[in-house]
């Protein structure tokens, strides 16, 4: 790849993703709140910073999201479920990477091999949900999963050699899961940046459309 944007690229996976890649020498573009106040919640916000970004990149990667906002945990169960906490679910982690996307068709080349990709979460899974909980994030990355999906089947019509995907990272250690690691197996972020990368080089036009996890593997829906 010789020229990448990584949105969110303050947080753990995003700033490892943005460094993997530089060191790869691949000239890296960066987009977050913390570095140059880019807030993915407004739209004039998302509308302006993308505007005045006109070169073709190979890779655009949105590893923007939220686990807890304004205090909200997931919920244990759909007893505890807030619209506030659900709307602000849906704010972060589906309509931020849908106003991105909206501008993947002007950010990807035409003609040659480029990759859109969202972080999403086997939790998002329908098909893999077996134990409840943690609606409001759950139905937010479901959404995405949907909407990276959709904007696959149009990008398609414009750009034959560009795919449009959905990444699960693994449980990745950052502040964004430190209370959450539990038992679960973890990596570090330098890792997570590794693999998810490697998935990335790995994919095809067959690809797009699809949700994967940082192995490669497809994730069910």
């Amino acid at each position: 790849m010789k020229r990448a944007l990584i949105i969110g690229s303050s947080g753990g996976i995003g700033s490892a993703i943005a460094a993997e890649l530089r060191g790869n020498g691949t000239e890296v573009d960066t987009l977050s709140r913390s570095e140059n106040g880019f807030d993915l919640t407004d739209p004039q916000t998302v509308e302006d910073a993308l505007q005045r970004l006109s070169e073709p990149y190979d890779l655009v990667l949105v590893a923007t999201g939220a686990l807890e906002i304004n205090g909200a945990a997931p919920e244990k169960s759909v007893r505890a479920i807030s619209a506030k906490a659900m709307a602000d679910q849906f704010a972060v982690n589906a309509i931020g990477p849908a106003l991105i996307l909206r501008h993947a068709m002007r950010l990807l080349p035409k003609d040659s091999w480029s990759v859109f990709a969202v972080l999403s979460a086997r939790v998002g899974s329908i098909g893999d949900n077996q134990i409840g909980g943690w609606v409001s994030y759950r139905a937010a990355k479901a959404a995405v999963n949907q909407i990276v999906h959709t904007g696959a089947i149009e990008l398609a019509r414009t750009h034959p050699h560009a795919i449009c995907v959905t990444l699960h990272p693994g449980t990745v250690q950052t502040a964004f899961t430190e209370k959450y690691l539990g038992r679960h197996p973890s990596v570090p972020a330098q890792e997570a940046a590794q693999n998810l990368l490697r998935v990335v080089s790995g994919l095809n036009v067959d690809d797009t459309g699809g949700f994967f996890d940082w192995a490669g593997k497809r994730v069910p829906w």
